[in-house]
């Protein structure tokens, strides 16, 4: 008999949730956008969903975490130059914003209190939004963990450039999902700079016209990505998000 996969609500059944009590949802967020002419639109909840499902099976297996994966959401904030792309979709912050309190409203009905997002997705972010939700529902704890942020890439990965479809998230999509890699068409990912030095230098900030920053949608040359990177540096991201899951079940 196949065994059913009890914490991964995209291929499992009631029946077998019926079984289990549940510390925590997590819920893989991504974006629909191009990602440089090698990886496909829906990289970001492609991770994101992998990452997912990897970190509760561990979890479960190091301290008996019982944590929900949720389908990944697509509903990615885009800049200006991104949503001139052919099918690059860019959800409002209110869409965002509605969508998660859906989610945390049912998740809260049936007796859920923690919930981790695992968001990938540069364009995204849920911390106003979790402040909000934490004055309404003062029960309910929310984390928000993006993902390629906590572990120096250094060490791991040698382009010093790399923020969008570069060598580091071309290594990680090349160990879980290499028949989505075509590395042979990339472009070179090499970025435009500001013409303005404060916004270079981060003195001040505004989104970025995408179509003025990057020839292919890429920021970071992909062309020494490997597997054995992607498995590497993936695996010490896991360890980080395993300790989480299992000190937020303890909490």
């Amino acid at each position: 008999m196949k065994h059913v996969n009890s914490l991964d609500l995209s291929v499992t059944n009631w029946g077998e949730v019926k079984k289990h009590n549940y510390d925590m949802a997590i819920l893989p967020w991504g974006a629909v956008e191009p990602h440089n002419y090698h990886l496909p639109y829906l990289t970001d909840s492609i991770l994101t969903y992998e990452i997912a499902n990897d970190c509760a099976r561990e979890a479960l297996e190091k301290a008996e975490v019982h944590a929900m994966v949720m389908p990944p959401l697509y509903l990615g904030a885009q800049n200006p130059g991104q949503w001139e792309f052919p099918f690059c979709i860019h959800f409002n912050s209110e869409t965002q914003k509605a969508v998660l309190s859906d989610i945390v409203a049912s998740l809260r009905v049936q007796g859920l209190r923690k919930l981790v997002i695992i968001n990938g997705h540069g364009g995204n972010t849920f911390k106003p939004m979790i402040r909000d939700f934490a004055m309404k529902y003062p029960d309910f704890s929310i984390i928000q963990c993006d993902w390629w942020t906590f572990i120096p890439r250094k060490g791991y990965f040698e382009e010093s450039i790399d923020e969008h479809a570069g060598e580091q998230e071309t290594s990680v999509m090349m160990h879980y999902r290499p028949e989505l890699v075509n590395l042979q068409t990339a472009g070179e990912g090499t970025p435009r700079p500001w013409n303005m030095e404060s916004l270079n230098d981060k003195t001040g900030w505004m989104p970025r016209n995408w179509l003025k920053t990057t020839v292919d949608t890429g920021i970071g040359n992909p062309e020494k990505s490997t597997a054995e990177k992607g498995e590497k540096y993936i695996k010490a991201v896991r360890e980080k998000i395993v300790q989480l899951l299992i000190e937020l079940k303890n909490i």
